[in-house]
């Protein structure tokens, strides 16, 4: 028997498991209960107090009623587009700026951003052999998979992994915010070559090179790439570093924290949320669903993408999940700003790389679906594209491996969750302890031989 078979016996006793469930969707109305913490209106449940970001997709109109608004996204109370334009129009990179900015509650100052990056570089490197013991000889297929299991085990690196001081923790927070970037690619580029048969080679970054530069240096084999490719990649990881604390990884940071454990086990955990599909994979599903739509139908013709997504919808194209991927989210409604951002940068890089008519499909499909959502389906806000709607395209249009779009998520989101891990360790003081309603009747034990 392998080790992940599926054995008859197992199937048995899963079909037992199906059986035993009998919680049906109705019953969360008759409890009351937020059924994934959300009301009946999609607002999540308010389960804490954050100054670390903030969302906004409603303002109030003359009634005092709530209604619709562009959305906005404020890191620290400063809105992201201005933090946006403030580094893209000095000609500089952002990300390490917004690092400071969430974690410190301040815009850092000339002097002290320089310092900061010079910190952070002094951590971009990892134990000695640790690629070699963690990383080489145990190649993994998923690259989530083996950087939640890296930062576990740096957890064995660490003199003092268990202190919990504000110190300490910022400390571990700036090392792996550094490392991150190292133990992604270099997982990728252990996968290529274990499970893929590519040559192997492993890049060392070079300390005068920011966070989006030095992660294109040490995934490309030659080491170059534009200044526009990093500019753009730098923006990707300043849109992704946080998202308003409710979302499922944060919670999670914030859940795991509240337990009073180590830095690593809270990240890991971070990890193992944003893994999922229904989170930061999301935008392979954008580039996988493009990839579908234009092997199976002529994308230049409107009518035909028009009917794909009708198809989709219909789960009768592509995955059969019923969804338009990268298009609605859970809290904006008229706009999400990442995305709004991204497109403009998005469009630059698709003339810089020859793939303008690409960047018009996503165009033709942002416009057209959330009219098509709104004929097939009840909605209770608007529908518009969300920020993996144009991540995809500009990682592909980076060269970037599918493998690698969650990792690098990761390395912009480790900034937000490190963020909330301090704020969580310094103000809460209390486990984290939802209550859930048991809704089995109670049984009578019945002895073994009378059964």
């Amino acid at each position: 028997m392998s080790y992940s078979e599926i054995t008859p016996y197992i199937k048995e006793l899963a079909s037992l498991s199906d059986i035993s469930n009998h919680i049906v969707p109705d019953m969360y109305t008759k409890h009351d209960v937020k059924r994934g913490l959300r009301d009946i209106d999609g607002n999540g449940v308010v389960a804490g107090l954050t100054e670390v970001s903030c969302i906004k997709a409603k303002k109030k109109d003359a009634k005092g009623n709530d209604i619709p608004c562009e959305g906005q996204l404020y890191y620290r109370g400063i809105n992201v587009r201005d933090l946006v334009k403030g580094f893209v129009s000095d000609g500089r990179p952002g990300f390490e700026e917004t690092v400071f900015l969430l974690l410190f509650s301040k815009l850092p100052t000339s002097d002290e951003l320089k310092r900061f990056c010079e910190q952070l570089s002094s951590y971009r490197s990892l134990p000695p052999s640790f690629v070699r013991d963690m990383i080489l000889k145990a190649p993994g297929k998923d690259m989530m998979n083996i950087l939640s299991r890296s930062v576990l085990a740096l957890y064995a690196y660490d003199d003092n992994p268990d202190d919990i001081s504000t110190a300490n923790i910022l400390r571990q927070c700036l090392q792996l915010i550094a490392e991150f970037p190292l133990l992604a690619v270099y997982s990728y580029h252990s996968y290529q070559h274990y499970h893929k048969g590519q040559s192997l080679f492993i890049h060392h970054p070079k300390k005068e090179l920011n966070t989006a530069e030095n992660l294109l240096y040490i995934l490309r084999e030659d080491g170059q790439y534009t200044p526009l490719e990093a500019e753009l990649l730098d923006l990707a990881l300043v849109l992704h570093a946080e998202h308003g604390g409710g979302n499922n990884s944060t919670f999670t940071t914030h859940v795991v924290t509240s337990s009073g454990t180590d830095t690593y086990s809270a990240i890991s955990a971070a990890l193992g949320s944003l893994k999922g599909p229904r989170h930061g994979g999301a935008n392979i599903k954008v580039m996988q669903m493009f990839d579908d739509m234009k092997a199976n139908i002529n994308i230049k013709d409107k009518n035909e993408v028009r009917d794909y997504l009708v198809r989709l919808l219909d789960k009768q194209a592509f995955d059969k999940s019923g969804l338009i991927y990268g298009m609605g989210h859970a809290v904006y409604s008229l706009s999400d700003p990442r995305a709004d951002i991204l497109r403009y940068y998005a469009e630059q890089l698709s003339v810089e790389k020859g793939l303008h008519d690409e960047f018009e499909l996503y165009q033709t499909v942002e416009k057209m679906a959330p009219e098509i959502i709104a004929e097939k389906r009840k909605m209770y806000k608007g529908v518009s594209a969300n920020v993996d709607f144009y991540s995809g395209m500009v990682y592909k249009m980076l060269g970037l491996p599918y493998e690698l779009f969650t990792p690098i998520f990761a390395i912009a989101r480790i900034a937000g969750w490190s963020a909330h891990r301090m704020e969580e360790i310094q103000n809460a003081g209390k486990i984290i302890r939802p209550a859930y309603i048991n809704v089995k009747e109670e049984n009578e034990y019945i002895p073994l031989q009378n059964r």
